[in-house]
């Protein structure tokens, strides 16, 4: 087999400790990136293109924003889904207030006012944790809400109720609104999410990634060799706050066009979390391979079946969706916690050591 890590030297302790440390694993992220940035732009249809892979990139992007505060901190949330409306909204009142900025520095500053939000309904994380934290952020969830739904400022008072995507410009050529090409929102979308998943595994590789670590395995432990619990918590409720904004904003601005309170409701929350939970707790990579399966497979089963003659109504995918997710969910939680992420691991574990046993 081809994948082998034989006669591959390390010499320092940076290589050894490389995120890709084996040879073939930076192969393979190169062939993802020259697929995503080459392959799929200039030989992908627009369905493709709009429909899977920019919705993809971004619910991929707060997978990974839940997976640091859960997976690598071990903090349940289930207010993700409101703060990616605080992102969407405070970034459609920027561009309001601020129009002749560019577009993609209010979408990256929609990301501080989540994190802002997080911080302070992650304060109860120091004194609560489990099933009772999960049921503050709830709190969360249902308030913010209440507060996109009652309070009119949030959508510059539209009759409508909801919040409309205006056209800006990037160096001359339309980003957001109607006038904007599919091909330019992918490649937007597509280098904000390699920018901050690069970000993000710097952090899970450093000292901030072990302090969360530490947290997440025995909090009482790392606080007797002298992690600070609160600052360390609050930064995890304020970075995946801040990842969940930018998602939030790029929801709406690079897909959407426009969108009402209620697409960021609870369902988005647990949508968020079931990606995470079937893609693997604790891994980067996870993230995009639940954010794949969950948001894939309705499409799969809604062109893949016709195509073969066997007719199927669009209630019935949405009910056969929540059958298999719930199955999988049940499936991975018993058999594999650790989710496809693991499965992924141990199968490049065997291609190392085949054909001898493992």
């Amino acid at each position: 087999m081809l994948y082998r890590e034989a006669g591959q030297f390390k010499s320092s302790y940076t290589a050894d400790m490389a995120v890709f440390p084996i040879l073939q694993d930076r192969i393979g992220l190169g062939i993802v990136l020259f697929i995503a940035i080459v392959i799929i732009p200039y030989f992908g249809s627009s369905f493709m293109i709009q429909a899977i892979m920019i919705p993809f990139l971004i619910f991929s992007l707060a997978s990974i924003g839940l997976n640091l505060l859960t997976g690598y901190t071990g903090l349940l949330s289930l207010g993700t889904g409101a703060f990616m409306g605080v992102g969407a909204y405070a970034c459609y009142k920027l561009t309001t207030y601020f129009p002749g900025v560019n577009i993609i520095v209010w979408i990256l500053a929609s990301g501080f006012f989540s994190a802002a939000v997080g911080v302070v309904f992650g304060l109860p994380s120091l004194r609560i944790k489990g099933f009772y934290l999960a049921v503050a952020t709830l709190a969360a969830q249902f308030f913010l809400s209440w507060c996109f739904i009652r309070q009119p400022w949030f959508y510059n008072y539209n009759t409508s109720g909801a919040i409309e995507v205006p056209t800006r410009t990037l160096f001359g050529v339309p980003v957001t609104g109607a006038t904007s090409g599919f091909i330019t929102r992918y490649f937007v979308v597509l280098a904000i999410v390699i920018v901050m998943t690069w970000l993000a595994s710097n952090l899970v590789h450093g000292r901030i990634g072990r302090m969360w670590m530490a947290v997440r395995d025995m909090d009482l432990a790392a606080e007797l060799i002298g992690i600070r619990l609160l600052p360390t918590k609050l930064l995890a409720f304020a970075i995946s706050s801040f990842y969940s904004g930018v998602a939030g904003a790029l929801l709406v601005f690079m897909w959407y066009g426009s969108a009402e309170p209620s697409v960021f409701d609870v369902n988005l929350s647990f949508f968020i979390l079931f990606m995470v939970i079937i893609g693997g707790l604790g891994s980067l990579t996870g993230s995009f391979f639940g954010a794949a399966l969950i948001f894939i497979l309705p499409i799969v089963l809604r062109y893949i079946p016709p195509k073969l003659g066997i007719p199927i109504h669009s209630a019935t995918v949405d009910h056969i969706q929540y059958m298999v997710i719930g199955a999988l969910i049940v499936i991975f939680l018993i058999a594999e916690p650790a989710g496809l992420a693991r499965l992924w691991q141990i199968g490049k574990q065997k291609l190392r050591v085949w054909p001898f046993p493992y």
